[in-house]
C-alpha cells in the first residue's frame, strides 16, 4: 500500500514527500525481513539502508526533473483576447488553441497551450509578461 502511495507523490512532483515515504516503507522492510531471515536486527544497518533508499528517490526525482522528458499542456483561462500575447507564443514556437466562452457577465477566452516540460519556466515567463491576471492549470500531455 505504502509503495503507491510513495509513486503518487512521485508523480505529483512531491519528490521529498515520496522520499520521506520511501525511508520509512524502506524501515519497515528491513526491519520485516531481519526479524525473519535472522531474529534480530541491526539499527545501524537499517537506518543506512532506509537513508540510502530515501537519498535515492531523491536523485531520481531530481534526475527526472531535469531530462523533463515529454509534454505539458498550459490551460490560461483570460478576459480579454490578447493579440499581443497570443502572437509571441506562436512566433516562439508553442502550439495555442483559442475557445470562446460565455462567462457570468462577459465572454471569457481559454487558451490551451501545448510545450515541451523542458521549455514550462520559459512558457510562465511569457505568461506572466502579458497577461499577469491569467488562471492556469497545467496537466501533463500523455497521449496525442
Amino acid at each position: 500500500m505504502e509503495i503507491y502511495v510513495t509513486n503518487y507523490f512521485f508523480s505529483k512532483r512531491q519528490k521529498w514527500l515520496a522520499s520521506i515515504l520511501g525511508f520509512i516503507e524502506s524501515l519497515v522492510y528491513v526491519f520485516g525481513l531481519a526479524i525473519i531471515f535472522t531474529g534480530e536486527q541491526s539499527i545501524w544497518a537499517t537506518l543506512v539502508y532506509a537513508i540510502g533508499f530515501s537519498v535515492g528517490i531523491a536523485i531520481g526525482g531530481y534526475v527526472e526533473e531535469r531530462l523533463a522528458i515529454g509534454y505539458t499542456t498550459i490551460v490560461a483561462n483570460i478576459t480579454n483576447r490578447n493579440d499581443d500575447f497570443i502572437s509571441p507564443l506562436h512566433q516562439e514556437g508553442f502550439g495555442v488553441r483559442l475557445f470562446v466562452g460565455e462567462g457570468k457577465d462577459s465572454k471569457r477566452y481559454k487558451l490551451e497551450i501545448l510545450t515541451l516540460r523542458s521549455r514550462e519556466k520559459e512558457l510562465f515567463s511569457i505568461i506572466q509578461k502579458y497577461v499577469l491576471s491569467a488562471f492556469l492549470i497545467s496537466y501533463e500531455a500523455s497521449k496525442f
